[in-house]
């Protein structure tokens, strides 16, 4: 290809994030997404199939996302030449799921056949049972069998996450057989840049890397050059471990076994950029107790996620009010006490928060395992004493220029108890849940609110009893 050509494709090729479109964020324009919507209102499918094919398929998802419900479809018919499998496979999960159940059973397994197996089964592994066996009919044998061995796996296992697309030979190959063999098989997957090396029962025995294949001898054996050590996935491993695997190792892809060693499928970083990105942000809306906490979620899984933990919520809290209604003598006697009440029990609910989301994070990314509890929890408990010994001395102090020296003593020892609290329940309540097998950040937050809210409530009313200021 001469250089004149390289520049006109250069110059017929969009650069994607650049242009009208887009802000300087790399988001679509307001002004864009309102001449896409007014274009189909005024029923111009050339204006907006116009508009919308310079987009790349994932900011042709983003579009989708941002069109409501209804207008989807409309959208869908009139840019139909546009809608790859690639735009489907990146659409948000509720947007696919309508979008898919809009369509014919023999459109979706148009779109199937487009897909490597991993996007496929995403793309079908959420709709009703009859739906899934309307469209698997329509696909063609191999890739019908290929994702029904993938549906299965468990979900969020490697078996459902990984591709069956990969380049495997056996290990009696020279790099000469390899390169002949790459060149002559035009069936071979497109894109790949590690190589899997087998033995006689297909289980893998190393790999080796394209640029090590194109840098070598072609009479060099595979075995040779090839690399043996090799992280290699279960087939039944869950993703959040998986994706754990590929930032311990900083690998590239890895092959995926099943129960008798037998190499069944790989799995590639671009795989696990996504896991990661996903158990993120799952983890810190399981901990406010948000559900899903998708926007495109419809309203009755929003509310009925979010809905139980209010009311789990309204349950802790009556524990709290019981407390304060013990005391409720004391509180009439000493109107400082309702003032200060709330500074005891939001200073540690905060602490508390800070000590769990730490806690979760480290059972998340395997550094908080059974061997160092011990270690974690002391180390927590120091951070809890020396963040209460600060806190306790301002607030003290404030607290006798105000009102008294006695009542600032007070506080200032509810302070120190309810933070060295608070780290406590920060710790042990999340590793309770990872021990008993439940996720830790389902309601680690709920019962840590509530020890924090109680045990500040009931140190500072205490102490205030006790030291003669009401009561």
């Amino acid at each position: 290809m001469s250089e004149t050509d390289l520049d006109e494709r250069n110059a017929e090729t969009p650069v994607q994030g650049e242009g009208e479109q887009f802000d300087e964020e790399n988001r679509l324009k307001p002004e864009f997404v309102r001449q896409v919507r007014e274009s189909l209102r005024d029923d111009n499918e050339d204006s907006t199939y116009e508009l919308v094919e310079p987009l790349h398929p994932a900011d042709i998802a983003d579009l989708f996302e941002l069109f409501d419900r209804d207008d989807r479809g409309v959208l869908a018919a009139a840019i139909t030449d546009l809608m790859s499998g690639d735009v489907i496979a990146e659409l948000n999960d509720y947007v696919r799921e309508d979008m898919v159940e809009a369509l014919p059973a023999a459109a979706v397994a148009e779109i199937v056949e487009q897909l490597e197996t991993d996007d496929a089964v995403q793309l079908i592994e959420d709709l009703d049972l009859p739906d899934q066996r309307a469209i698997l009919a329509e696909v063609e044998p191999e890739d019908r069998a290929a994702i029904e061995n993938a549906l299965a796996y468990p979900e969020e296992s490697a078996g459902r996450l990984m591709q069956r697309e990969l380049v495997a030979v056996p290990d009696s190959m020279s790099v000469g057989d390899l390169i002949d063999y790459l060149r002559r098989n035009d069936e071979l997957i497109t894109d790949f840049w590690e190589i899997f090396v087998v033995d006689h029962r297909f289980h893998p025995v190393g790999t080796c890397q394209l640029s090590w294949i194109l840098r070598t001898p072609r009479d060099i054996a595979l075995t040779d050059v090839m690399k043996r050590d090799q992280t290699l996935i279960p087939v039944d491993m869950d993703q959040e471990e998986v994706a754990l695997r590929f930032q311990k190792y900083a690998l590239i892809s890895a092959a995926v076994v099943d129960e008798s060693g037998r190499l069944v499928g790989q799995l590639t970083v671009d795989d696990m950029v996504h896991i990661i990105s996903e158990e993120a942000g799952e983890d810190a809306l399981l901990m406010s107790g948000a559900g899903e906490g998708d926007i495109n979620e419809p309203l009755r899984d929003a509310y009925s996620a979010r809905v139980r933990w209010l009311i789990a919520n309204l349950g802790t809290a009556v524990v709290a009010s019981a407390i304060i209604a013990f005391f409720g003598a004391a509180i009439e006697q000493l109107v400082a006490l309702a003032v200060l009440m709330p500074i005891v029990a939001s200073i540690g609910g905060n602490a508390g928060t800070q000590t769990m989301a730490v806690t979760i994070r480290a059972i998340a990314m395997n550094q908080l395992t059974r061997s160092n509890t011990k270690r974690i929890l002391l180390r927590e408990l120091k951070v809890a004493i020396m963040n209460g010994a600060t806190v306790a001395v301002l607030i003290g102090i404030a607290t006798a220029l105000i009102f008294t020296p006695e009542l600032g003593a007070v506080i200032a020892a509810a302070m120190v108890v309810n933070i060295v609290i608070s780290g406590l329940a920060g710790v042990l309540v999340p590793v309770a849940f990872e021990r008993l097998d439940q996720d830790p950040a389902v309601a680690s937050s709920v019962f840590v609110t509530m020890i924090t809210d109680s045990m500040g409530f009931f140190a500072f009313l205490g102490l205030a009893v006790a030291a003669g200021l009401a009561g």
